[in-house]
Order: structure tokens, then C-alpha cells, then sequence
């Protein structure tokens, strides 16, 4: 069998809302056997990817996204700062490349970037580039103008999160709406860029709105590359600095779901580790999860530290991605068509 015929069962863009509620809803055991029979079968379960995220320009953002302390619209927002100079930069991806990161992440606070600040963020993603290091970047709304640019630069990745559910969306964000952050993709996706693309769990969404934030990124016409899972960091000053805390077991299950529905995509444990436990840390690996962003802080919100993250895989026998392990879609050995069908969700 080829590895293009074994993949049909399992990588599916036409899921209904029902589908992935009652998936997400499975028992736990179930749902983790599931999820990690999947993994083992597009990637090594032992190995995790390691990025770097650096803020490149914080602060000042005029979007009113109801969890981000960088909007100039909430009362404790983050001072505002320049673009960071291209050779500051560069002292950071080198740390990060000595580190073990494989991916550098670099974030500015726009709504939509200028065009003088494209050229500056152009020539840092080739400096980055030129270190051996793949490259992201997050810049706001993009164009088809804007993503060819950076396409020209080398950008291997754009990550633009949809961060929930369309029904659920406007009551966490009104400066922009859901189609644009779509529209966005598309030309992400058009100019030949892999797309970076999740949500975040515990802003006040029910079952069925998780439901929908999958739904969507798998029924897009080509799965997200990554698929980076942030679990709320409560930000005193913003409206969710006060939000309810999401079990560990119903996050555990948002990342087995992710899995399941996306098999061949990176699915990422993104902001809110910190508060996580090793123990959480391993379900979430078992899970599916299978890459991490690495250093003290991801943009403005805390991280665990490097070490701590080295002990945890070694206590659990894993280890960082080197970047042709990093590779999707590699078929693992000696899956027979019956396994693969199996597996499907009906």
C-alpha cells in the first residue's frame, strides 16, 4: 500500500460539529488510545519539536482581543516598544539555535504590518534563515502583496491563530472579524507559506465552541502545518484576567481531539505551560502533542525555563527534533490497511 492511499481514511476535511463533540466527549481512554495510535503512526512519539518565540515589537497593538495584555485598549496593557533592530535579533536566534531550538518565532504587536517594518522584518527572517534555523513570523493581517514578500524573504511558516469559534469569536474580539483572520490564511496558504494556526482554550467557550475552532482548522482545504494549543494565561488587566481555570483533563482532551483530526500536523503546547504540571505535560504528549516552544517567555507571558523542560524529557525518554525528523507526512512502517481503517471515525 502507498502512503498516499493510507492517508485517506485518516486525514478528513469534512467533519461536523456532532462528529467532534461526541470525539472530544469519548472516554478518556478511549480517546488517548485513539489519538496516540494516530501519532505513532505520522510521527515518532518520542521526539518533540522545540521553537523559539521572541516578541520583535511589543505593545501598542490596536486590536481589543480580550486576553492580550499587549492591546493599547485594555488598563494594564504592556508598554508599548519599538521594532527590535536586526542585529538584536540575531544575538537571540543564535541563543535559541545553541539551545536546541529547530524553528525561531518572532512576533510584532500589529494590526497589519507597514511597509518599512516588512522590510525590516524581511531581512531578519534572512538572517535567521542563514543560521539553519526555520523561520515564523506573526505579524497581524496580511495581503497577497504582503505574503509574497515574505515569501521572497525565505519565511517557512505565518502563524495567525483563529482563537476560537466563529459563533464564539465576537465576544472575545471586535476590532476585526473572523473572515478576515480567514482571509489571511488564504494568502498565507496562496503564497506558498506553511500556516501555523490554533486557538486557545479557557476564554469562557463551552464544548461546542472547542468543537468548532477544530472543526474549522481541519476543514480548511489543507490542514495547518502547525497547530499551536494555548491554554488561557490570566493577564490581571484585561477582561479575561479573571477567567475560570480549564481542568487539565479537558485540555489533555483538546489536544488528543486536535490529533485525531489532523494527524499529519504538528500540534503544538503553546502559551499557558507554565502553570502546567509534569504530569499534565506528559498526558498532553501522550496525547499527540508533539512540539513546544522553549525559553523563559513567549512574547509577554511566562514560560518554564529551559531546564526545567530538558529534565521533564528526560525523565519521560524523549528528545528534541532534529529538522528532517521534523518532516510531515513520513508514513511510519508496517501499518496494514486494516489498522488504518480502524482508526477512522465514523
Amino acid at each position: 500500500m502507498t502512503a498516499t492511499t493510507m492517508t485517506k481514511p485518516d486525514v478528513r476535511h469534512d467533519w461536523t460539529r456532532d462528529e467532534v463533540e461526541a470525539l472530544i466527549s469519548l472516554p478518556f481512554p478511549e480517546l488517548m488510545y485513539r489519538a496516540q495510535t494516530l501519532h505513532r503512526r505520522y510521527f515518532d512519539p518520542t521526539k518533540v519539536q522545540i521553537s523559539t518565540l521572541l516578541s520583535i515589537k511589543t505593545g501598542g497593538c490596536p486590536e481589543d482581543c480580550a486576553y492580550c495584555p499587549q492591546s493599547a485598549l485594555h488598563e494594564k496593557s504592556v508598554k508599548a516598544e519599538r521594532l527590535m533592530a536586526v542585529g538584536s535579533v540575531m544575538k537571540e536566534a543564535r541563543a535559541a539555535k545553541k539551545a536546541g531550538a529547530g524553528r525561531f518565532c518572532m512576533g510584532a504587536a500589529w494590526r497589519t504590518p507597514k511597509d518599512h517594518d516588512l522590510d525590516t522584518v524581511c531581512e531578519m527572517i534572512e538572517g535567521v534563515k542563514s543560521l539553519g534555523l526555520e523561520t515564523c513570523v506573526t505579524l497581524g493581517m496580511l495581503d497577497a502583496q504582503q505574503t509574497e514578500r515574505l515569501k521572497n524573504a525565505g519565511l517557512d511558516y505565518y502563524n495567525h491563530n483563529l482563537d476560537t469559534s466563529e459563533e464564539f469569536y465576537g465576544s472575545i474580539i471586535s476590532t476585526r472579524t473572523y473572515q478576515q483572520r480567514l482571509d489571511t490564511l488564504s494568502n498565507v496558504r496562496d503564497a506558498g507559506i506553511n500556516v501555523c494556526c490554533g486557538g486557545i482554550v479557557g476564554m469562557g467557550e463551552d464544548l461546542s465552541d472547542r468543537a468548532g475552532l477544530l472543526m474549522t482548522l481541519a476543514n480548511l482545504p489543507k490542514h495547518p502545518e502547525s497547530v499551536p494549543i494555548n491554554l488561557l494565561v490570566r493577564v490581571e488587566g484585561t477582561p479575561l484576567g479573571e477567567a475560570e481555570a480549564v481542568d487539565p483533563i479537558t485540555f489533555v482532551r483538546i489536544i488528543a481531539t486536535a490529533r485525531i483530526m489532523m494527524p499529519e500536523s504538528h500540534v503544538r503546547l503553546a502559551a499557558g505551560r507554565e502553570n502546567m504540571t509534569d504530569e499534565a505535560h506528559a498526558l498532553c504528549f501522550l496525547a499527540g502533542a508533539n512540539s513546544i516552544f522553549c525559553g523563559e517567555k513567549l512574547l509577554t507571558t511566562p514560560n518554564p525555563a529551559e531546564h526545567r523542560d530538558r529534565q521533564l524529557l528526560s525523565a519521560l525518554g524523549m528528545s528534541p527534533m532534529v529538522q528532517s525528523e521534523a518532516e510531515m507526512g513520513t508514513m511510519r512502517p508496517a501499518v496494514t490497511e486494516e489498522a488504518v481503517c480502524e482508526m477512522a471515525v465514523s
